[in-house]
């Protein structure tokens, strides 16, 4: 394999600000391996891509969709389906709880699920405004990069409902076991706890690194999306930042299934993934978590979800 040295690599890296992308398929729909964000910016993504490129000599197997809405930009990450175990399956040790059980085999097909949490800015460029605790209107440094909070069930349901009028697109939330199966890596799995690594640190934005009892004033609360590693589908924050709304209503777990889509009624909606208030042991990727539809939180938010065309 063909050696970099220092200024080749530091070369390579500053040319990132120079889209990378492949050419467009049958379909509109663009795939890429890294880019420059719609401001010029990279993000980290682009130079982890980057140096699996320049480590392996080739880009990294992720398949990606570019999505516009007035504007701003998001990317999913399509999720190949398989079968997978769901629930507290051994490396989620004594910290599994009695509702992650019992494991239970699930079957999915093939989808789209969001790069990172909604953040700011996209919220505000569908819904005009913005729900969020973390604002420069309430103290906090003006960081549209964070995702959107204070958001419940029911306004999710708003905001996919005026997202799917400006894209042309059936966006939702995932269901239970589309979150968890793409929070553990899909097919390309190493059996972590947490999304991406068996050390949160390096995947998570929890109490520790982020909130007032293990943080500075100036690091407190949600971080900018995709500033962790990603995990093995290059999927962000899925086990910290904040709870992630998901489409199902909360009960009991059952037997093997072919893509669930939860109990057909309830009282309370799932959701799912850590957040920076949370510890360790709420992180997991097993853990779950419900809350009345109406239910509003500085520590709750959403992630997309795309069903294969």
């Amino acid at each position: 394999m063909k050696k970099f040295s220092f200024f080749s690599v530091l070369l390579l890296l500053c040319m990132l600000v120079v889209p990378f992308q492949t050419s467009a398929d049958d379909s509109d729909d663009l795939f890429i391996r890294g880019d420059a964000d719609a401001n010029g910016e990279v993000n980290i993504a682009d130079v982890t891509a980057l140096i699996d490129y320049l480590l392996k000599g080739a880009w990294p197997e992720v398949d990606y969709q570019i999505f516009t809405a007035n504007g701003v930009q998001f990317k999913m990450v399509k999720v190949v389906g398989g079968t997978f175990t769901m629930g507290a399956t051994p490396e989620q040790g004594s910290d599994a709880l009695s509702n992650e059980s019992p494991t239970h085999d699930v079957m999915l097909s093939d989808y789209y699920i969001g790069e990172t949490e909604v953040t700011q800015e996209l919220w505000i460029a569908v819904m005009g405004s913005n729900p969020s605790e973390f604002t420069s209107a309430n103290g906090y440094t003006d960081n549209l990069q964070r995702p959107v909070e204070m958001v419940s069930w029911s306004q999710c349901q708003a905001f996919l409902n005026k997202l799917n009028e400006l894209t042309g697109k059936n966006f939702r939330l995932p269901t239970e076991a589309e979150w968890e199966f793409a929070a553990r890596g899909g097919t390309k799995s190493k059996g972590y706890k947490y999304a991406g690594s068996n050390v949160i640190n390096d995947v998570a934005w929890y109490r520790v690194n982020a909130s007032d009892m293990g943080s500075t004033s100036l690091d407190y609360g949600p971080h900018s999306v995709g500033t962790k590693q990603a995990n093995e589908l290059g999927i962000y924050d899925m086990s910290g930042n904040v709870r992630e709304w998901v489409n199902d209503w909360y009960g009991d777990y059952g037997n093997a299934q072919v893509n669930p889509t939860g109990p057909s009624t309830g009282t309370y909606r799932v959701n799912r993934g850590g957040c920076w208030n949370y510890s360790a042991t709420y992180c997991r990727v097993s853990y779950r978590c419900n809350n009345l539809p109406t239910f509003v939180r500085s520590f709750v938010g959403l992630r997309l979800a795309l069903p294969c065309e």
